[in-house]
């Protein structure tokens, strides 16, 4: 049923163009950061902690949203099947509820429009009042921004935006490719099992959190094709392909062994210097973004994200398996 997985991640993709994120009140990934917060306080044996937390968390995550799905299918058919409707209909009233609930399910586990819109309010607020971006750019980027210049935050704002395409977009997007080869309830569970791997690491994967060792060591593992992937649909949609030769001299400067990737490849496509003070230089030899370099950037960041989607349904659109 290529058409049922096709449709989930259009009907994904056009929520994402239209309304961005799900209200915050019944956000999924709201609600398992709430559960990882519980994870994140002083502990007797905190790297034990850790490891548990890194294996039962996401895979509890991906149970929900298994049970989401093949829930959904099981209670259409009920219904089909006390309404009395013939066998050829029910089947094709299952594969759109079916589709509608895994595409629901996908829009909440990806994020591509509030990425973007974000990025792109610091950047230009860059522009009209610094304080205000460096007071924006705290939700977007994982640094001290007091002391950040125009030029800099609009550097934090790309890399931001390059590196959490990787994280927020085309890792669940490539899970869900996968895992629905298998049937779409899989599929959504893949992608939110990545999601869960993401959410903890974000959360509790600090060099000062013990707690959170092991939460980091499994995202850099799952992240490393989904970040070289991120990197390749940046450099199309920036029409730069050969920025991936220039990438690789400076892709491992930074400490993560994935986010180099997506940044050094936007650096590299815009010719700019993009710069975390104190941690990495890459392109060290350009200067930092100008207004229109870093509106060039998160341009490249969304058409980069109009292909994941693309490629995504593309690859479960052959999907012959019932979900």
């Amino acid at each position: 049923m290529g058409l049922t997985a096709l449709a989930a991640v259009g009907l994904a993709a056009a929520l994402d163009a239209a309304i961005a994120e799900p209200p915050g009140r019944v956000h999924p990934i709201a609600a398992f950061g709430r559960v990882v917060a519980r994870v994140d306080r002083e502990w007797s044996r905190p790297r034990a902690v850790g490891v548990a937390a890194a294996v039962l968390l996401p895979l509890a995550f991906a149970a929900a949203a298994w049970g989401v799905v093949v829930g959904a299918d099981i209670a259409v058919d009920r219904l089909a099947a006390v309404a009395g409707v013939g066998s050829i209909p029910a089947r094709n009233v299952t594969a759109v509820a079916s589709a509608a609930v895994a595409g629901l399910a996908l829009f909440s586990l990806t994020s591509l429009r509030m990425l973007v819109s974000v990025a792109g309010e610091v950047i230009e607020a860059a522009e009209r009042d610094a304080d205000a971006a460096r007071e924006s750019a705290i939700a977007l980027v994982g640094r001290d921004t007091s002391a950040l210049s125009a030029a800099e935050i609009r550097s934090a704002a790309v890399e931001s935006a390059a590196e959490n395409l990787a994280d927020g977009l085309v890792a669940p997007l490539l899970a869900f490719a996968v895992g629905a080869q298998a049937s779409l309830a899989v599929g959504v569970a893949a992608a939110a099992w990545v999601k869960g791997v993401n959410t903890l690491d974000s959360m509790l994967g600090y060099p000062d959190r013990p707690v959170g060792t092991a939460s980091a060591r499994l995202d850099d593992a799952i992240m490393w094709v989904p970040a070289r992937v991120s990197a390749v649909l940046l450099a199309v949609a920036a029409g730069s392909p050969g920025s991936l030769f220039d990438a690789r001299r400076w892709a491992r400067v930074p400490a993560s062994p994935n986010s180099g990737w997506p940044m050094a490849t936007a650096a590299a496509a815009l010719g700019v210097r993009l710069s975390k003070p104190g941690a990495y230089t890459l392109n060290p030899g350009a200067a930092l973004p100008s207004l229109a370099e870093s509106r060039a950037g998160v341009r490249a960041v969304a058409l980069a994200g109009a292909l994941a989607f693309l490629f995504a349904g593309i690859a479960v659109a052959g999907v012959t398996t019932w979900p």
